[in-house]
Parts: C-alpha cells; structure tokens; sequence
C-alpha cells in the first residue's frame, strides 16, 4: 500500500481567493460573516452568511466561460487551479491518464437551478437556456476542472451532503494507496447564499436566526446560546500523490493523509443518530486504518456546526472513543469564522488541519463565550494556541447520517 501526500492547496472563501488569507484570517480569530448581499434577505428570519465575495477568475478561467458557468464551478476552477499551481504538477510531463480529479458539491448549481426555474415560470419553457443542466449538475465542477487541466484519470463527485467532499478526499487516498493513479485532485464547492438555499434552511429551522444584527457573532460551536449553523460559500482543493510521486519529482510535501473512516448513521434525514452512534464509527475506522492509538492524536477539527445536535452528539462521540483523554485533547470548529461551506466543508477543514499540523497551532473557535454542561470539552476557546502534535483528526457528517473523519499527520522528512 501507497504512502498518501498532500503537495498542493488551494482556497477560495469568504476571506478571499488564496492560502495566505484564510490562514492569516482563521489564526487570528477573525469573522468572515456578515449580513447578506446576495439578495435582499431584509424580510428573512437569517440575514446573515458568509459570502463568497466577488473577485477576479480571469487568471483561472476566460472571461466568456466565466460567464456562462454557475459560481460553484468558478469557484472550484480557481482553488484547483491555485492547488495545481502550488503542487508543481507538471500535466506535460504525467500520465494524464493517472491524473484524477474528485470535486465534490452538497447542492451544485443552485444559482443556476434557481434563474432557470425563475425563466420557466414567468417566461415559459423555450427560454430555459440550453446550459441549463450542465451548469446546474453536481459533477460538472469536476468536468471542467479535468477540461482546464487535462487530467484525464478518473472524474465523479461524491455527494454526501456536508461530509462531500471528506469522502471525496477519503476516496481519493483509498485510489492512490491502491495504486490505480498518481495524483488526484479532490475538494470541494458550493456557492448557495440566494433565496433558494436560504428559504430551504430558513424552513428547516437549520440556521442562526438570533444574531441578525451581530453577523459575526452568529456561528458559535458548542456556546450553550448556539441557535444554527451559518452559511459558508466557498471551495477547497488538495492535491494528493503517492509519497514515491512526489519524491520522484522533488515536491514540497505539506502533510500525509494516514486515515479515513466513513459509516452511516441509519437513523434520520437530518438528525444525527443518539451518542453520535454514526460518527463513533467513522473515527475508530479512521484511527484503525492509521494504525495509531486514539492517545496520539492531538487536535480535532469539529464538525462543529452550531447546531443544539449536532454539537451535544459530536462532543458525545469524542468522549465515547477517546474516554478520559477525551478531556486533554484540544477540538475546534474553524466554522465559527468561514461558516459552513456545506458540501465543501470538509475540504477546507482539512486544509486548516494541515496549517495547524505546519504551524504548530491551533485555530479557534470564535464566540464560545457561554459554556454549556453538555458540551464541556477544550474547544480552544478566542484565540489561537500553540501546541505540539504529529496527527489531526478531521470530522465531517452529513444530512442523512453520512459520516467522513480523515486523520493527517505532520510531515517530517
């Protein structure tokens, strides 16, 4: 079996397009969240999200394709084409055959989704356009990534709700540690702030609706005020290659992926199972793949979405596999900042994984300021920690009870 590396990363969220401004923004504490731009969201129980802000994609795409794709792709492009870059894959010198792409999305085009159903109704049905489908189809993201950089290995998105694209990044390991291809690029994206995501969540009762007028007080992970997650838009790409790959070609390796769990809960549409019953799976598969005891690992970063469930069952699962140590072993929800990019979450969580693996550092979890008695672990409370660790443990779970934990660790030549 293959040794998994991570060689390249590429980011764009609420912060901006780029490495460099999430790490600096998630380290120092900082809110991406603010009141909703996408649309007039003034009559809505939640006006607030973290917004893809608008940036320049002509260095990632041509401006007429630009155009014509939905954001969700745009976005994907730019952190895959940044993640490439950064990798120093050379597609000239590969077996593009051997060069897969795994780009994952929850929901897809749903701007797309939502002014083509918009044209439908009020103008009938010859004015759909024919890029209907292809923009709004959750695989089209990996489709074109392939297109604009010739990876011609194997191409499909998963889509596993919030625990997308983890499993994309799971799967991924599990191709390359078999030896089927040398590289693959795998993500995640989601671009849903319009009146359809945040109405279908509205109605769910899913999201913060208390914190309208404090935007960036709105996430909060394990707070005993917590009411909801807060929407992230947004994509994270890794590039992952056999260790022999990567030495062959002299990359610089950011971390090894040393294990991925994944199970299903069997329960409920939306609700995780009672104890974390699902998750507890998901971790002790990922712990057992990397041959280490649960005392090694010395950071989890939480799915923690500010939700009364999801953060009471997933502090549950980590006392219920961890026992004691449970209480020494410091967690965070880097979702307090960015929000919850969804489909794309579990990338981009990885990704602050490997910073906090390279950095010696633990992100924080924002606005924990009210303790709750059902979740009473170290959630590296406002600020940001230095702490010495060699394997972090990244959890994702999903609407119907899918579960994806990856476990990466520090590289050291």
């Amino acid at each position: 079996m293959h040794r998994i590396v991570v060689t390249g990363a590429g980011v764009v969220s609420c912060f901006g397009v780029g490495l460099d401004k999430f790490e600096k923004a998630i380290f120092s504490g900082k809110s991406g969240i603010g009141r909703i731009s996408n649309f007039d969201a003034s009559e809505y129980p939640c006006r607030i999200a973290a917004e893809l802000p608008e940036y320049d994609s002509t260095p990632y795409l041509s401006p007429k394709d630009a155009r014509r794709y939905d954001r969700y792709i745009v976005a994907a492009v730019t952190a895959s084409k940044t993640a490439f870059e950064m990798s120093g894959v050379d597609m000239e010198k590969e077996d593009k055959s051997r060069v897969g792409i795994y780009i994952s999305s929850g929901i897809g085009g749903l701007d797309t989704l939502l002014k083509e159903g918009r044209s439908l109704l009020n103008k009938g049905f010859r004015r759909v356009s024919p890029f209907f489908i292809p923009n709004a189809v959750v695989n089209m993201a990996s489709g074109v990534v392939a297109m604009e950089t010739d990876a011609q290995g194997p191409n499909f998105s998963i889509v596993s709700a919030c625990a997308s694209s983890t499993h994309s990044i799971g799967e991924a390991f599990r191709n390359l540690r078999s030896g089927y291809s040398d590289v693959i690029l795998a993500g995640g994206s989601e671009t849903s702030v319009n009146e359809f995501g945040v109405s279908g969540f509205c109605s769910m009762k899913a999201i913060s609706f208390n914190f309208n007028d404090e935007p960036e007080r709105g996430s909060r992970p394990f707070d005993a005020r917590r009411d909801g997650f807060v929407i992230g838009e947004g994509a994270a790409a890794l590039v992952l290659e056999t260790l022999e790959h990567s030495q062959a070609r002299g990359a610089n390796i950011l971390a090894e992926i040393v294990g991925y769990g994944a199970s299903a809960d069997a329960y409920h549409i939306t609700a995780p199972a009672p104890e974390g019953r699902g998750a507890q799976q998901a971790i002790r598969a990922a712990i057992a793949e990397a041959g280490i005891e649960p005392s090694e690992i010395g950071y989890i970063n939480a799915h923690g979405t500010s939700t009364p469930l999801n953060d009471k069952n997933e502090t549950i699962a980590v006392k219920a596999v961890f026992g004691d140590y449970a209480r020494e072993l410091p967690i965070s929800s880097t979702k307090s900042m960015h929000g919850h990019l969804l489909g794309a979450a579990g990338a981009i969580e990885a990704i602050a994984s490997i910073m906090a693996l390279n950095r010696q550092e633990l992100p924080p979890t924002i606005n924990y300021e009210n303790p709750d008695p059902e979740c009473d672990l170290d959630y590296v409370p406002n600020v940001a920690r230095k702490h010495s660790f060699e394997y972090a443990l990244s959890n994702s779970f999903g609407f119907g009870g899918q579960n994806a934990v990856l476990i990466l660790k520090r590289w050291r030549e």
